[in-house]
């Protein structure tokens, strides 16, 4: 095996292409066309709500909390993908479903489609049953788990809002690359509220299977939290200085080659 076929097993990047003279393969550029499709399905496509709904049920009866499921101001999918600004409020009846619920908490999750459905679809389930798992060895209040149609990142906001949360979960499908469409993005945010930005809120990325795996960043989401709550803040004032991530991966993978062999 060459030295960049052993590199091309540690990355689903572009790298190494084969080439006839100054163009890609045939193989390459189909290869290309077809994670060009995929990505554009993950867009336009919707998730199947009434599914995960139910595979959460079991879950938020659990924890004895209500499961809701709310849309943004936003009416169409060419509307969400042309109006951002829509898709960080909440639409009027959505807010009026929320309103009893408000209480304090320490924390809200928010489940939003984002960029993408695949993401949505195949890793928003599994994510959720190993984060309550954790959230269980703690002492947290939380808020009704929230599941929004056609909404972006500072939806959660509102929604933590009006739930009186100290912090904002929002776990959301992430626009997706060319060879990686099923990515989920977490982020969390001390004290939520509208007129929020970017800069208020920690973000994991790549949260899926062949990315940042689902035990570590479900790891990385509960150490967040903590420090959110001991230090009262996040953003850009909160420093992430969890023990290195390489290291737990260089274990993963290690593991993880051990059991294919």
């Amino acid at each position: 095996m060459s030295s960049l076929e052993q590199w091309k097993q540690f990355t689903q990047a572009r790298i190494g292409l084969n080439r006839s003279g100054g163009s890609i393969s045939t193989k390459e550029m189909l290869k290309f066309r077809l994670d060009h499709a995929k990505a554009k399905d993950a867009v336009l496509l919707e998730p199947n709500w009434e599914l995960i709904q139910e595979q959460t049920n079991e879950l938020t009866q659990k924890y004895g909390i209500q499961n809701l499921f709310l849309k943004s101001k936003v009416s169409s999918k060419q509307e969400y993908l042309l109006r951002p600004d829509l898709g960080r409020r909440l639409f009027e009846d959505s807010k009026l479903n929320l309103e009893p619920f408000s209480d304090r908490y320490d924390l809200s999750i928010v489940c939003i489609d984002g960029l993408s459905a695949k993401a949505i679809d195949e890793n928003l389930v599994p994510f959720l049953e190993l984060l309550f798992a954790e959230i269980q060895k703690t002492k947290l209040s939380l808020a009704p788990l929230v599941f929004a149609k056609w909404g972006r990142v500072a939806l959660g906001d509102e929604i933590a809002e009006i739930l009186h949360a100290k912090i904002c979960l929002v776990i959301i499908g992430e626009r997706p690359g060319l060879s990686a469409a099923d990515s989920l993005g977490i982020y969390l945010t001390y004290e939520p509220k509208l007129g929020n930005t970017d800069e208020s809120r920690n973000c994991i990325s790549n949260v899926r299977p062949l990315g940042l795996p689902l035990p570590l960043a479900v790891k990385k989401t509960m150490y967040l939290i903590n420090e959110c709550l001991a230090q009262k803040k996040s953003g850009v004032l909160l420093k992430d200085q969890m023990p290195s991530e390489n290291n737990y991966l260089s274990q993963e993978k290690l593991i993880l080659g051990n059991a294919d062999n």
